[in-house]
């Protein structure tokens, strides 16, 4: 392991942790003495994604991650929830069994996560994953949000004020 701060590449390991499906290691470079983190995760298999026009392209967990953070960019939310999100996307995409999987099937599995993790980075994230045509299309999944169709996590706040939504209600059943 290569230290990234002079380069080395001996160093030492100082400490070992399990860490769901992988190894948190500390090291000591045996150069300068610095200390940093390493992480081993298991890869099982290669997995190649179907995208919509017919391409493959090998799967890619930083590609996952990264879409995910821009949905939850300035959002409360706790510490290591969008990783453990991933974790548990990448968990079905491997208990799927196959080689190839669609993005869509991929997709399905984000954008739920993202209904129960947070109300806005789900619309933000499903706004471009389900390609809406135009504001009637996002304002119905806003509405079937806002319904409780969905349950609403308990540490964030509704999309809108209660009053409003109530005056919407009784605006659409006159």
């Amino acid at each position: 392991m290569r230290c990234p701060y002079c380069g080395e590449l001996k160093s030492r390991v100082i400490d070992s942790r399990p860490m769901g499906d992988g190894v948190r290691r500390r090291r000591k470079c045996a150069n300068c003495g610095a200390r940093f983190t390493t992480y081993e995760r298991i890869q099982p298999r290669n997995i190649f994604i179907v995208k919509k026009d017919g391409r493959r392209e090998e799967y890619d967990r930083d590609k996952l991650y990264a879409g995910m953070r821009k949905a939850c960019e300035k959002r409360p939310l706790p510490t290591g929830a969008i990783d453990k999100l991933v974790d548990s996307i990448e968990a079905e995409i491997y208990k799927m069994g196959k080689v190839e999987v669609p993005s869509s099937s991929i997709g399905d599995l984000v954008i739920e996560g993202l209904k129960k993790l947070d109300h806005i980075a789900y619309i933000r994230f499903a706004s471009i994953y389900r390609e809406f045509t135009d504001i009637t299309e996002l304002k119905k999944e806003i509405d079937n949000l806002a319904e409780g169709k969905a349950a609403m996590p308990s540490n964030q706040l509704p999309l809108l004020p209660p009053e409003v939504v109530n005056s919407m209600i009784r605006y659409r059943g006159r």
